[in-house]
């Protein structure tokens, strides 16, 4: 039984896509197979892939108004192991063209359980907003996983971000539950890097990964060459983090 994992943080530039594309490929490298679901219009983590966004004809987009099958839309990513379902700047005409359309927190749900079982572990990256997009993504998912910046402002608009979960929890998805928090940019040579870490875990009643993904050159390299960091640079401190993050992302489940 697949296990789906989704992505969020409604602050924007936290490390969601970064975490999406090498979580997915580091578990791939585990031996497992997974399936990515980009449902953020920019379509970051599709490009990241080594997919062109803007030469498909199947989408997200496509997919949620109907028409497409799921299996349509799922295209072989730069890694072995990991398939993707992209997007692009399309998908933000969705929210307005599913208004009024019965269940439609439930879309990508309903698509998602016909393959399901064909995968290990689907990561589905969100956008960072509080939108419909992200709802559906919460109603498809069994987790949610939450990268935090290693920043001052770390905590703010977590707890919005948990009021939400706690919302689709109680009127949509009853399975849904805290996957954890995973630390990203983190710079072991600055105290507030630490200070972050310790604040979050003393005030947040949540599970902290131990994996801390550092701020590294090769990580925001990657992306503009279609690669996941484990292909990228493998030897690199970024490739290292999330392949120890895929490791504890295994023993979670």
């Amino acid at each position: 039984m697949g296990k789906t994992i989704a992505v969020a943080n409604q602050k924007g530039g936290v490390g969601k896509t970064t975490t999406s594309i090498n979580l997915a490929a580091s578990l791939a490298e585990l031996g497992k197979k997974v399936l990515v679901i980009d449902t953020d219009p920019q379509g970051n983590t599709t490009s990241g892939l080594g997919i062109d966004k803007n030469n498909l004809d199947n989408t997200l987009y496509e997919l949620m108004l109907g028409e497409c099958s799921i299996s349509d839309c799922i295209y072989q990513g730069a890694m072995e192991g990991v398939q993707v379902i992209p997007a692009n700047v399309n998908l933000a005409a969705a929210e307005i063209e599913l208004i009024g359309v019965e269940k439609k927190e439930y879309i990508l749900k309903d698509e998602v359980d016909y393959i399901k079982e064909d995968y290990d572990y689907i990561i589905i990256d969100c956008p960072p907003s509080l939108n419909m997009l992200t709802i559906n993504s919460m109603t498809t998912a069994d987790s949610v996983l939450v990268p935090i910046q290693c920043e001052y402002y770390a905590l703010e608009g977590l707890s919005q971000l948990i009021h939400t979960i706690n919302l689709v929890k109680e009127r949509l998805n009853p399975d849904l539950y805290m996957e954890g928090v995973v630390f990203t940019m983190y710079d072991a040579r600055t105290n507030l890097s630490m200070q972050v870490v310790e604040n979050v875990k003393q005030n947040l009643n949540q599970k902290v990964y131990n994996t801390l993904i550092p701020r590294n050159i090769r990580l925001a390299e990657a992306p503009s060459f279609g690669l996941p960091i484990n292909l990228y640079d493998s030897k690199s401190a970024g490739a290292e983090a999330y392949k120890n993050l895929a490791q504890e992302v295994i023993e979670n489940n």
